[in-house]
């Protein structure tokens, strides 16, 4: 039954998630925010609040390991599986899109994220050092679409954010809140919980949990889109959604976890995961930089990869 619980405790939070985006987009833009500002913003922090609930109540449960390896293997798993997978099934033509400024955003949230884990504590500073720089990242990013739109360069309809519709009535729009609102912590909880007692049943460590289990199933709304977008040959959303979905991962939700509670490192990650995070990030370099296509034979190596690293952690 446990692993039910887990898994209903998964369903439960991509489902409220979902409700709270599409709840918190349309009220910001009934009340007159900006749709860009949305999209830049609230849509960002609205689609990663899963993850987020998961590593407070996590850094609440006294289960940091899963806090932290929820964030560190879902970024393994972005690059390798999320990545890996869609390219098996069609060709990605990502050397046609430009997405070198968001790549050395992510590569430094990256280093910046593991030079701090080496202080042994994500802690207070820890979370300000993180949260500041996501807040310089918003500003840039507000700053250069705007400058877009202002030249022209931007559609109308790339300013639309994902859920929005203008037509949604009041008590709709109340409805999805307050099914985000609850549903989020209860699927937190409900998964935490599981978790917890599955790493004491199999004897393993709730580092291992947090990698693994935990990591892949918040990572199953990635690769759904990423999927979904390679096959509408949609390549530079694939790749954005993965870029952007890691630097978020570092420094927001750590960074929001680490200010509500001081969250200890486990040896493991420095010994490995870290490492391994960044080596899956640097795979990227082809097709950021080398106008490199993501092939079926790159999907294969990439998949093959995230098995192995799997195994290498379960075992």
């Amino acid at each position: 039954m446990v692993f039910a619980y887990a898994a209903l405790g998964l369903v439960i939070l991509l489902l409220a998630g979902d409700a709270l985006v599409k709840g918190a987009v349309n009220l910001s833009l009934r009340m007159g925010i900006p749709a860009l500002i949305v999209s830049l913003t609230i849509v960002a922090f609205g689609t990663s609040a899963p993850e987020l609930l998961i590593s407070i109540q996590a850094a609440l449960a006294g289960v940091p390991g899963i806090a932290l390896g929820n964030v560190v293997g879902s970024n393994t798993a972005n690059v390798l599986a999320v990545l890996g997978v869609p390219a098996l099934i069609t060709v990605m033509h990502t050397s046609t899109h430009d997405t070198r400024k968001s790549y050395v955003i992510m590569l430094a949230a990256t280093v910046l994220f593991i030079g701090l884990a080496m202080r042994g504590v994500f802690d207070a500073l820890s979370a300000a050092i993180l949260l500041g720089a996501l807040a310089l990242i918003l500003w840039d990013s507000t700053r250069d679409a705007l400058r877009h739109r202002r030249q022209g360069k931007a559609a109308p309809e790339e300013d639309a954010p994902e859920g929005a519709d203008p037509d949604m009535p009041w008590w709709k729009i109340a409805l999805f809140l307050v099914l985000g609102l609850v549903g989020l912590p209860l699927g937190a909880d409900l998964l935490v919980d599981s978790a917890t007692e599955i790493a004491t049943m199999f004897g393993v460590p709730d580092t291992v949990i947090g990698l693994t289990l935990v990591a892949l199933g918040t990572s199953l709304p990635e690769l759904a889109t990423t999927v979904m977008a390679a096959l509408r040959r949609q390549a530079d959303v694939a790749l954005g959604n993965v870029i952007g979905s890691n630097f978020f991962n570092l420094l927001a939700i750590i960074g929001i976890a680490a200010l509500i509670k001081p969250m200890p490192v486990d040896p493991q990650f420095l010994r490995f995961d870290l490492w391994v995070m960044l080596g899956a990030s640097l795979l990227l370099v082809p097709f950021v930089f080398l106008k490199q296509d993501l092939g079926r034979v790159w999907g294969a190596i990439l998949s093959a990869l995230y098995v192995t690293y799997i195994v290498v952690v379960l075992v």
